[in-house]
């Protein structure tokens, strides 16, 4: 990956993140607990999200190695569950709010894309180096927020859609899948390396799927 794919990936990913991490703040304080507002987390500044491994680390090293890809994650928003007013049923909603934010974002980006594609054909040529940076930033979003959206709706603690599952299920599954969150990021791994039953390849499937319609492909 060299310095100008850089330039297009790291705006979106910040902003992906960011995003992602803030909503779950703001949802868990509209619903009862004040945590993630306490410790100044209610916030757009990507400086208050970084995780030094996830947001330094990681894309630093897939980029000095140039990989095909940029990935990352932001430090996570800190939520006290027992505060929340209805904790069983407000943790779907607070673990929602982070993929639907992204699944938004994607739609956004979406709409910005066809935009850039709709003056590309009303301005002149001397403009295209300029839209084609802004249509690489809107192609990416899409990506990055579509991956990250169904990435984290896996049903597997602490993954957001296992927090969705745990909140859904009657209260002694609920116990049961919640305690496999100490080994949740294994098994997330091992679903990505081994791909039982081909169930990753459906998932990048849809992903693909997903971004394509939402570029209007």
């Amino acid at each position: 990956m060299d310095l100008q794919k850089l330039a297009i990936a790291v705006p979106p990913l910040l902003l992906a993140i960011t995003f992602h991490e803030a909503m779950h703040g703001y949802a868990a304080y509209r619903l009862g607990d004040p945590t993630a507002k306490l410790q100044g987390r209610l916030t757009l500044n990507p400086i208050a999200h970084i995780d030094p491994f996830g947001s330094v680390l990681v894309p630093a090293l897939l980029f000095l190695t140039k990989a095909p890809f940029l990935f990352g994650w932001a430090k996570p928003v800190p939520v006290n569950f027992f505060r929340l007013r209805n904790p069983k049923k407000d943790m779907v909603w607070v673990a929602a709010a982070g993929p639907l934010t992204n699944l938004a974002l994607a739609a956004v980006s979406g709409i910005f894309y066809q935009l850039i594609l709709f003056l590309a054909q009303m301005l002149p040529p001397s403009t295209y180096t300029f839209l084609g940076y802004f249509k690489g930033l809107a192609e990416f979003s899409v990506a990055i927020n579509v991956l990250l959206a169904l990435f984290n709706l896996i049903p597997i603690p602490p993954l957001d859609g296992g927090r969705i599952l745990v909140g859904l299920l009657p209260r002694e599954q609920a116990i049961l899948v919640s305690r496999v969150e100490p080994y949740g990021m294994f098994l997330v791994v091992g679903l990505i390396f081994l791909n039982p039953f081909g169930v990753m390849s459906y998932l990048w499937r849809f992903m693909s799927l997903l971004t394509r319609t939402l570029l209007g492909m």
